[in-house]
């Protein structure tokens, strides 16, 4: 019985330094919002009307019943679970004309991140 146990404990110990990597669930690329290209956001112009506006960005990601002069386009890209690119605009009107726009100074790539090749 002791040399059992001395066995045992000699295997357990032997085992401490051996690391085995277990498999990860797999994660998938999340992109979420509307992708503004720095082409599209040249376009916009102070004083458009929300048609045109639309026409160039598309439906707003955001259009809050409460802000109804306020249009966020939101996008956020997620790979294997972590945030790679955000963006996000703002527009503001003054009844149907574009007043403000608010990039928040982020400098928006001229094309989406490209999927990353599994490893």
């Amino acid at each position: 019985m002791r040399f059992k146990i001395i066995l045992l404990s000699l295997m357990l110990a032997s085992c401490g330094n051996f690391s085995v990597s277990l498999p990860s669930p797999y994660k998938m690329d999340v992109r979420q919002g509307n992708f503004v290209t720095a082409e599209m956001r040249d376009k916009l112009k102070i004083g458009m009307s929300r048609a045109q506006v639309r026409y160039v960005l598309g439906m707003p990601m955001i259009s809050d019943a409460f802000h109804a002069n306020r249009w966020d386009y939101v996008y956020r890209l997620e790979q294997r679970g972590k945030l790679v690119e955000q963006q996000r605009l703002t527009l503001y009107f003054d009844g149907d004309n574009l007043a403000r726009i608010d990039d928040s100074g982020l400098t928006v790539k001229a094309a989406p991140v490209a999927p990353e090749a599994d490893k």
